[in-house]
């Protein structure tokens, strides 16, 4: 074979073809090992977790972990704790925000554009910076080991950035179909509720995903203000979990219980999937 042959061959060969499908496996094996080496671990024995050199994958599979979480802890009183907080502030701050979205979107309030300056503003600040200010407010109204104590703070820290997505969303509707409304009698409130967000419902799924992820795995303030046992979170009950004394580290009942606290984020993403698509993209272009 000719080097002109040689040359002609190797061009011929789909390379991007070829490399594209395995960087793209690389890229996604690279972010997903640490959620692998969690499921696996939750299912090793406590031989193979303390095996000397490491064991990737059990020897022996073993559920024992995900049942002495279950039985020793009220572990199901830790997921309905964070469901009923995260699901209450999500609702709190789409319900909230959805209507200051698209007042500052449609109105035009006088001082509309100083409102929305102060909105990302405060998105800019970390939740921590609040830590204090928020522990006073909590000590003087006595809201410790109450749910509010958790649903308020969630809800302030959401609501900024409910309203600047939504708000981005609502601008992006044609016009159109809200003067029509007008014409045929609708008020603010009936074109917002019956006509903005039927189409907006991507972006309200999309926005109280977020939302409801920041919620759930919230750490700091769950530990701050929930001491009582029956009202622990999930994240704040996954760090307290020990061992059966003090110099011992329990690597599997951590692992089920991370993996426990993250399949409800899972099964939430994977079944608003199309929802979420269609969100992020209509809010990616202008039209």
């Amino acid at each position: 074979m000719t080097i002109s042959q040689r040359s002609t061959t190797s061009a011929n060969i789909p390379w991007r073809k070829i490399l594209l499908p395995i960087a793209i496996a690389l890229v996604v094996l690279f972010c997903l090992a640490p959620v692998l080496w969690q499921v696996l671990t939750s299912f090793k024995t406590n031989e193979d977790i303390a095996a000397v050199p490491t064991k990737y994958f059990p020897s022996q599979y073993t559920l024992n972990h995900y049942i002495n979480l279950f039985t020793r802890r009220p572990f199901w009183r830790y997921i309905l704790n964070s469901a009923f907080v995260s699901i209450v502030s999500t609702v709190v701050s789409l319900a909230i925000g959805a209507p200051a979205a698209y007042a500052l979107a449609r109105l035009r309030p006088w001082g509309g554009n100083v409102i929305l300056a102060l909105v990302l503003i405060v998105t800019l600040f970390p939740g921590i910076l609040l830590f204090l200010g928020l522990l006073e407010i909590i000590q003087t109204l006595r809201l410790g080991n109450n749910y509010l104590a958790l649903i308020i703070p969630y809800t302030a820290i959401n609501l900024p950035l409910t309203i600047l997505v939504l708000r981005s969303f609502f601008q992006q509707l044609p016009k159109d179909l809200e003067d029509a409304a007008k014409v045929d009698g609708y008020n603010t409130w009936q074109m917002l509720v019956q006509i903005v967000l039927p189409m907006t419902l991507p972006a309200l799924i999309t926005t109280g995903i977020l939302t409801f992820i920041f919620a759930w795995n919230e750490f700091i303030f769950a530990l701050t203000f929930m001491t009582r046992e029956d009202l622990k979170t999930i994240p704040v009950a996954a760090a307290q979990l020990g061992g059966a004394s003090v110099f011992e580290i329990p690597y599997g009942p951590i692992a089920a219980a991370t993996v426990v606290g993250t399949l409800p984020l899972v099964l939430l993403v994977l079944f608003f999937q199309r929802k979420i698509v269609q969100g992020l993209t209509a809010g990616a272009v202008k039209g």
